[in-house]
């Protein structure tokens, strides 16, 4: 999910309102114990080959991975080529994803970047962010994504759960998704930096929810700053 920019006063952390960020030593713990509790983290998209994660992850902007697995299921089971997606056309495509939120703008975008994978780059998903970027519907996220789980480059993709735990936690300052990578990857040891964005993204989605965080199983409680 491509995060979004709210216009609040309250999301002000690195001008107004100074943060209190853990140090060298917690970050390093915390870490070490998310890499503990799941060594080995995978994205939560269905995909086949790296043209379909591409796919799916221009999919999930605004939309649950959930909600995109149910629908890419059927349809990477016929489509996981760019050449057979132009085939199938963006009607066909939206007959397979129209339970996606914003899926006509979303199946233009992807009948499109199959037409520049084709032409531009001989039908293989472009290992750089500046090529990815150059697709229609992909973002800086989305390349970050892209580049991180197929090319295992250490890419830190910041979608809604980073921008908004990172600096609750005390991981890194910023109120934009560029200000929060930035100061993520200055942070976090190299060692973790491959799979921080798994941990980080898996804590916001199930244990530091925005609703009702859930401390009582949190692995970094102790050492959480708890910052707004």
């Amino acid at each position: 999910m491509e995060p979004t920019q709210k216009k609040s006063k309250k999301n002000t952390n690195s001008s107004q309102q100074k943060i209190n960020l853990l140090s060298d030593e917690e970050m390093e713990l915390a870490f070490s114990r998310w890499q503990q509790a799941n060594p080995e983290p995978k994205s939560e998209l269905e995909y086949v080959n790296p043209y379909t994660l591409l796919v799916a992850v221009v999919l999930s902007a605004q939309a649950t991975d959930k909600s995109v697995n149910k629908a890419t299921g059927p349809l990477f089971e016929k489509i996981d080529s760019p050449e057979k997606m132009i085939a199938l056309g963006e009607e066909g495509l939206i007959s397979f994803i129209k339970s996606i939120g914003l899926y006509r703008n979303k199946a233009k975008n992807v009948i499109a970047l199959s037409k520049k994978l084709v032409e531009e780059f001989n039908s293989q998903v472009p290992d750089s962010r500046e090529k990815l970027m150059t697709l229609p519907g992909v973002g800086r996220k989305t390349a970050n994504v892209v580049l991180n789980v197929i090319f295992h480059q250490p890419t830190m993709p910041v979608d809604t759960h980073l921008l908004r735990i990172s600096p609750k936690i005390g991981l890194a300052e910023g109120t934009t998704p560029e200000e929060v990578e930035k100061n993520l990857l200055s942070r976090i040891p190299e060692k973790y930096l491959k799979d921080a964005h798994h941990w980080i993204l898996l804590h916001g989605r199930y244990i530091c929810t925005a609703r009702s965080p859930n401390c009582d199983h949190c692995l970094i409680s102790d050492l959480c700053k708890k910052n707004y």
